[in-house]
């Protein structure tokens, strides 16, 4: 066997008192009088000093450097009943200073420490994966600090007892960014949200949820909106908030407009109504606020050239107070030739605009093919479907003035062509909310307007210029949504 070098700590004789007492110089073990110590390191003057391991009958130790007596300087300390180790500085035998300490339970940290807590810059890796840098306070996170959580969203603010709270900003890993007033770790004071699907929210915030936010769609008009066959018309629309205010401090939500036929099932039929459906293509009947159902039914595509250059370049007001008053512009989501950048819309969509939304040049379709009117005796139906398509009649021909009440187009506006317009009847226009992804998880209920397309039209009256809504019944929004 090959002997032990003289520097190595095998070659030191170790000393032992026999009675009992530590050693004094040098290199020596000792175990303590209640047995649940025992040292083995560098001695001077009678106290560890130097470097040495302390063991713990617990299965604890600590090993590194002593002076006088006292755990002091760089060392690793290990606790059994625990499980966490931790490599740093120490005074007076506790962690104090710079150091890393590692969890049993998973994860670590890298930092200032103070009598054994975290104190100080630092960066915590929890067990769950979640990296914070920034400042603690007694053991937990306080004051600014950033926070990177396992799914990709990442907070940068103010931190108060582990909570974030104070001004900050959480950005998430679909795109969405909030900012503002933070309370109890949630959203709560003055902030804003800019999310994924284009949708902005600014203002008050309570418990994460924003206050004055839209919770209902409203349709802009009379109780019936009349129009003449193949008349143009406009459809205007309001989100709401809780309190049945204007949602002005939302912009961005994607809104749809259609369509729908009112659906009458007689009693001496099987399964009639205004228009009879091909077997292949029944439709579900969709539930209106009005008494009745209404099966699904095209708009028209919507006109081009200068027509639809004069819908799309009407910007929004910026003042809601004049976009109240029945012929005031509302906000109209789309910029002239789209949305803002980050936004699309598919045809027939619109982005809201403060809380407004407007569909200029709405038009009714043709029956698709599968619809079939159902002839009346002595009914407008009977009579336009009698007659040859394009011919004259109620429902194909091609009117002499134009008669929008209710939001209709003024003279000289967009007429359809013969054979492609609506018949007579009962309809109902639907405005829908499709954001994709929705906003904070939620879609805005469905709008249902009744829709009237009368059989003869409505001379304009004298001296009219743009239509405005009727003034009888008043202008006011129709609160009926579902």
């Amino acid at each position: 066997m090959a002997a032990a070098s003289p520097g190595s700590r095998s070659s030191r004789p170790q000393r032992r008192d026999p009675q009992g007492r530590p050693p004094q110089d040098g290199y020596g073990v000792y175990v303590y009088p209640n047995s649940f110590f025992r040292y083995e390191g560098e001695w001077k003057g009678g106290k560890s000093h130097g470097r040495g391991k302390l063991l713990f009958k617990d299965g604890s130790y600590y090993e590194g450097e002593f002076a006088d007596g006292e755990i002091m300087g760089r060392g690793r300390r290990h606790w059994a009943h625990t499980g966490n180790t931790y490599s740093g500085q120490f005074v007076f035998g506790e962690p104090q200073g710079q150091g890393v300490m590692e969890y049993r339970a998973g994860g670590r940290y890298e930092g200032a420490l103070s009598r054994g807590v975290r104190e100080g810059h630092g960066c915590l890796v929890d067990a769950d994966g979640c990296v914070y840098c920034g400042d603690f306070h007694n053991n937990k996170r306080h004051g600014h600090g950033h926070m990177a959580f396992p799914n990709g969203d990442e907070y940068e603010g103010d931190w108060v007892r582990d909570q974030r709270q104070g001004h900050g900003e959480l950005r998430c890993a679909d795109g969405s960014v909030y900012e503002g007033q933070w309370y109890s770790d949630v959203l709560s004071g003055l902030g804003s949200v800019a999310h994924c699907s284009g949708v902005v929210y600014r203002g008050p915030w309570i418990s994460g949820q924003p206050v004055g936010r839209a919770v209902r769609t409203v349709i802009l008009g009379p109780a019936v909106l009349e129009v003449a066959p193949g008349a143009s018309f406009s459809v205007r629309v309001q989100l709401l908030q809780d309190d049945w205010t204007v949602a002005a401090g939302e912009d961005g939500r994607v809104l749809r407009v259609s369509a729908g036929v009112r659906y009458v099932q007689l009693p001496a039929y099987s399964e009639v109504s205004f228009f009879s459906v091909d077997a292949g293509r029944r439709e579900t009947p969709i539930q209106t606020p009005f008494g009745f159902q209404c099966i699904p039914y095209p708009l028209s595509d919507r006109p081009s050239g200068p027509e639809r250059a004069r819908a799309s370049a009407s910007p929004p007001t910026g003042d809601p107070e004049a976009a109240r008053t029945p012929d005031a512009p509302c906000g109209q989501g789309d910029a002239p030739g789209g949305l803002p950048a980050g936004g699309r819309c598919l045809e027939g969509c619109r982005r809201a605009w403060q809380g407004w939304a407007q569909f200029e040049d709405v038009r009714l379709g043709a029956p698709p093919p599968g619809y079939h009117p159902v002839p009346f005796l002595g009914g407008p139906q009977e009579e336009a479907s009698s007659r040859p398509r394009g011919g004259p009649g109620p429902g194909t021909g091609a009117p002499t003035t134009q008669g929008p009440p209710g939001g209709g187009r003024p003279d000289g506006a967009a007429k359809a062509e013969p054979g492609t317009e609506a018949l007579p009847g009962e309809y109902v226009i639907m405005v829908q909310d499709v954001t994709d992804p929705p906003f904070l998880g939620h879609r805005l209920p469905t709008a249902f307007k009744h829709l009237r397309v009368s059989a003869r039209e409505k001379a304009p009256e004298p001296g009219a210029g743009r239509a405005a809504l009727p003034r009888a019944p008043a202008p006011t929004p129709d609160t009926t949504s579902s």
